[in-house]
This record gives C-alpha cells, structure tokens and sequence, in this order.
C-alpha cells in the first residue's frame, strides 16, 4: 500500500476544506441523506459499466462512521452517523458507544486507536451485494469479510479542556464495516481523525463522499483511493510488503505497511515468545482464551495478533479485541452456569479478574513496548484455586501443551533481540514460523479430505452428483504414520493427541464444512461440465415432450443455481448450457416454445 499525493497535487499541499465540501455540494444529494435511503434511480457509473446506486461504493468498504461523545447527563452517546440513512439497531448503537471509549481506568491520554467487534442484531436485512459476494469469493479466509459481525475501527481523543465542565475532550471518531482490514482501516483514520476533530461535521461528509468514489475492494488489482487530498495506494491486496509515504505541509513522510489486515505480531507476543507455540495451540484449537490488559490497543493488538497466528487456517470461534462489561454479551460470556465458551477475550477492566477467573487460560500482560524495546518475559503460572489474579503479567494456564517448545525459533528471535533487528523484521520470521507450522499440520487433513472426492470417471449427466465420502477420524489417523506432519516439520510431540483435539474443535468443523461446500461446488461444477457435453437434441428426440419440458426446467435451475452459488464454472460452459436451453426450446412445439421462454429461472 502506498500513500502519495493525487494527480495535480504536489508534495506538501492539500486539498483546502472548503473545496472539499463544494465537491460534497456539487453533488445533486449529500451525504446527510433523509433517513429512508437513497432514491432508487439515484445513479451513477462506476467506470465498470455497471450502474451504481449512491452510496453503493461506500458500502462496498464501510457499514456506516459514527462519531461517540461523552455527555454528563446521558454519558456516552452516538452524536453523528454518516451517511444518515445507515442503519444501526439500538442494541448495536449501544454496543458501539460503550466499545468506542477506553475503560475509565485504562488512563488513556491523547489520542489512541484500537479495534473492536460486535455481534450484529438478529433480523437484520442483509442487502444484496452480488459483485462483492463474488469478490470475497476469492479471497483468502483471513481477508473475507464477517456476515455475523461488525468491526469497529476507533480513533479516541481524550485532552484537557478547561472549558468544558468535565474538564476533558473525549470523542471517538469510529469506522463501521465488516471488513477485517485492520492495518489499512487504522491508516485511514491517521488520515481524518486529526483533521476532523478541528473542523468537524463538513470535513467527514467530504470523507465519507470521497469513500463512495472508491473502486470496489477486488483482490490481486491495484487500487487508488483518494481520502481527503492524499491517495492511498493499494498494490496487492493479498499482501506482500510495499512501501507507502504520505505528503504533509513541506514533510515527506515514509511508512511501512506489510498488509492491508495485520498487526504487529511481534510487538504483541513480545513479552510472550517463550510461549508462543502453547498459545499457537491453544487458538487452533479454540480454547477459551481471555487476554488482560492495560488499554484497548493492547487488548486488541494481542487478540487479533492470536487470531492471526494460525492463518491461513480461520479461526471460526468468536473472538472480541475489546470487550466490557457492558457487552451485550457480557452474561452469555461470564455465566458459571456452564463451560467457558470457545471465544477469545481483550479486557482493560480490572473486574474481569474476579469475573473471569474460572476461566482455564489468562495472558496478563503490561505496556506493551515501543518498538526496539523488550519487556520482560513473563511465566506460564498455574490456576490452581487462585481467588484473585495478582496484577504480575503471565500466562496463567494448566494447559500441557501437545507439542514440544522448539528452542530454534526461540533462539532465532533471542539473537534478534540481542543484535536490535527491527520489530517488523522479527514479525516476518515469527509469522513464517507460524504459517510452517499451521501448514504442516493441515496439509495431512487436506490431502485426506481430498481422497474424499468421488473420481471424476464416476460423474454421469443423467444421474446426480455423487456424494463424498464420510470423513472417519480413524480413518485419517492412519494416515498420519506415512503423510503425517513430520514430513515437513522438524517439531516433535504428541501430534496424534493434537489431532485427536482438533477434530472435537469449532476450528475443525469450520474448517471440514468449507472444504466440504468447496468439493460439493466442484462436483456439482463437473456435473455440468458433463451435461454440456451431451448431444441433448439427440436425447430429447428418444424421449417425450413432458421430460423434454422436465429437462429444460432442470437445465434453467441448474444455471440459477450456478450463478447464485458462483460455482467454479467456466464461462464456456454456462454459454453452452444457455445455447442447449434455446436449442432444446425451438425444437418443441410453438405453444410449449412460447412457455418456456417465459418461465424464468425458478
């Protein structure tokens, strides 16, 4: 991703305010839309050729921003959604204002950026972005965006105002999507949030119309976004590291962004590294996992570095960078009613010390250091029938971990402790040992998975498509003694009772029904490949017109389907298929020709 200055824009200018907002005006409707939506035939191009509704462009990145302030009668209050027309339940209203402000007692000063995500209101529409569906279609799991979940992106400032009766400003300025690009959402607010808190209302507006110019988030293209006078360029969104540099008045500003959706993974196992194998296992296998810590970035940081850790494997379980105890699933977390659910957990409130400490696994950590500095590693503390956690950071755990510690990752990233390597360096070397590791232990699953599928020689035209095979863990633990992870890792330990663990976990059964979707799509994509290779005029002339009729219907529904469920389909092949519908249809007699021309795809 890099940051430049748009075309006619030199270093060290910017778009003056006023300007900004006349193009907001230009507009036929601004973004302060009356609250039924935009008009319908409120349209514009996209330099696609498809017609876009206004707004459809910031919608493809963002849900809505809001802006939370404090009020000393009501509290925390959503003062701005933008634009107008977004929708926001009142649970998730409240569920935004509280997650937008750090606990009272995390002392947050200036300004601070945290990450955090909500469970979206049962009975919501979902709207129908079918171009985006098939764009999240092909990308990898880590970057596909949450159907269930909403993220919130926050920049907070808190400063000393002597004029107001509280004394202080504190406002949070807060991006809405269900997008989980963190990295690239936190640049954008560096960009806005500053400028914003001086000249408020206008300045947003004109944000969020230059978002609603933005090209649709397509993976592996070169996107140019403007926001606000600079142009953030995004060069491949699958990530590799690229450089990006922001023009600011006579300053030219050089930053580092590995990916659109990752954190510093270094920085945040930093005081953990020692362990870091253990907490590997642990989110693989979606235990319940509760991260304490000083402030919201660090919570968030810490929980999305977990996440991350076992990618390019999903973590299905639900998981919270910033949680408080006015969570509107703060009773189904806590209860002691039954087990601790498979989530993971970033608090900053000292109360979840008490609340949460049945829980079997607790990382306390500290400040986490500036890059360059190293803290101090903590140890691995045993539960036990603690009443309360002391306030030393650990990792407080029973857990025995399957696997042996490998002492050459621990040493690699010790030397460069010692030698001062760079934080973003030390996060390439323990994100490659991670994805080593995920990788070994799920290629033997894939490659079982795929002796699952049917031979192609077993697919006929006129039968259906046959099923796959039943996946037996017994079975796939066979497997293991030839194919298994020892072929490409060099760690030793009880890999079978890993396994054993996993397949009982949420990670596994996300991960088995969408390997198992993907072949079922395969399949039923072959089975059409089949048809269209059949000579259906000849077919249809040994058969009567009610099955002819049966076939052209089963034809159309087999297209729909297709297309609704983007099967891996050639593009070849849905012509083919559309050509024997037509050919089929002219064949028969006028009156059936005329009904089943006007009998759409049902």
């Amino acid at each position: 991703m890099a940051l430049r200055g748009p075309a006619g824009l030199g270093p060290g200018s910017r778009r003056p305010l006023d300007e900004a907002v006349a193009g907001v005006e230009g507009r036929e409707a601004p973004a302060l839309v009356a609250a039924g939506g935009a008009p319908e035939d409120d349209e514009e191009d996209d330099g696609r050729g498809r017609g876009l509704l206004r707004w459809d462009g910031f919608s493809a990145w963002l849900h809505c921003v809001c802006v939370v302030g404090f009020d000393l009668e009501l509290g925390q209050a959503v003062e701005v959604i933008y634009p107008q027309h977004s929708k926001l339940t009142d649970r998730e209203k409240t569920n935004i204002c509280y997650l937008s402000f750090p606990d009272s007692n995390s002392g947050c000063l200036g300004d601070t950026q945290f990450c955090f995500r909500f469970r979206q209101s049962s009975g919501r529409r979902v709207s129908l972005h079918c171009l985006l569906d098939q764009f999240d279609k092909d990308l990898p799991v880590y970057l596909k965006k949450d159907p269930a979940y909403f993220y919130g992106y926050v920049y907070f400032r808190q400063v000393r105002d002597k004029t107001l009766k509280r004394g202080y400003f504190q406002k949070s300025l807060v991006l809405i999507s269900k997008l989980p690009y963190i990295h690239f959402f936190h640049t954008v607010l560096k960009q806005i949030a500053p400028e914003y808190f001086e000249k408020n209302e206008p300045y947003l507006e004109a944000a969020c119309n230059d978002v609603d110019r933005w090209p649709a988030p397509v993976p592996g293209k070169t996107l140019h976004l403007p926001i606000m006078g600079v142009v953030m360029k995004v060069i491949s969104y699958i990530s590799i590291l690229t450089a990006a540099s922001t023009f600011r008045a006579d300053t030219n500003i050089s930053v580092i962004l590995p990916t659109v959706h990752e954190v510093d993974i270094f920085r945040c196992f930093c005081p953990v590294f020692l362990h870091s194998q253990m907490l590997w296992e642990l989110v693989l296998l979606g235990e319940p996992l509760v991260v304490m810590a000083p402030s919201p970035s660090e919570s968030s940081e810490t929980v999305l570095a977990l996440v991350n850790c076992i990618s390019p494997l999903k973590y299905f379980s639900d998981f919270r960078p910033y949680f408080t105890i006015h969570d509107s699933e703060f009773k189904e977390y806590t209860t002691r009613t039954q087990a601790p659910p498979s989530v993971i957990l970033g608090v900053t409130n000292p109360f979840f010390a008490k609340t949460l400490q049945h829980w079997p696994h607790i990382i306390r950590i500290g400040d986490l250091k500036p890059t360059g500095e190293i803290p101090k590693q903590v140890k691995v503390k045993k539960l036990k029938n603690l009443k309360t956690l002391d306030s030393k950071p650990g990792v407080y755990t029973s857990y025995k971990p399957y696997l042996n510690r490998d002492e050459e990752i621990i040493k690699q990233l010790q030397k460069g402790v010692q030698q001062k390597r760079p934080s973003e360096a030390q996060s390439v070397i323990l994100r490659r040992y991670f994805l080593e590791l995920t990788q070994s232990f799920i290629i033997p699953l894939e490659r079982y998975v795929a002796s699952l599928m049917p031979l192609q020689k077993s697919i006929s035209p006129w039968k259906s498509p046959p099923q796959l095979r039943q996946f037996l863990p017994e079975e796939f633990m066979k497997t293991l003694e030839k194919t298994g992870p020892q072929l490409t890792s060099r760690i030793k330990g009880d890999w079978i009772g890993l396994y054993r663990h996993f397949l009982k976990s949420p990670n596994f059964d996300g991960w088995f029904k969408t390997r198992r979707k993907e072949m079922t799509q395969k399949l039923e994509a072959l089975h059409l490949e089949a048809l269209c290779e059949e000579d259906l005029l000849l077919w249809i002339q040994k058969h009567t017109e009610v099955e002819t009729v049966d076939l052209v219907l089963k034809l159309k529904n087999k297209l729909l389907q297709a297309d609704r469920e983007h099967l891996p389909v050639k593009p070849d092949t849905m012509e083919k298929l559309r050509t024997h519908i037509d050919a089929i249809i002219l064949a028969l007699p006028e009156d059936l020709q005329g009904i089943l021309l006007k009998t759409g795809m049902t």
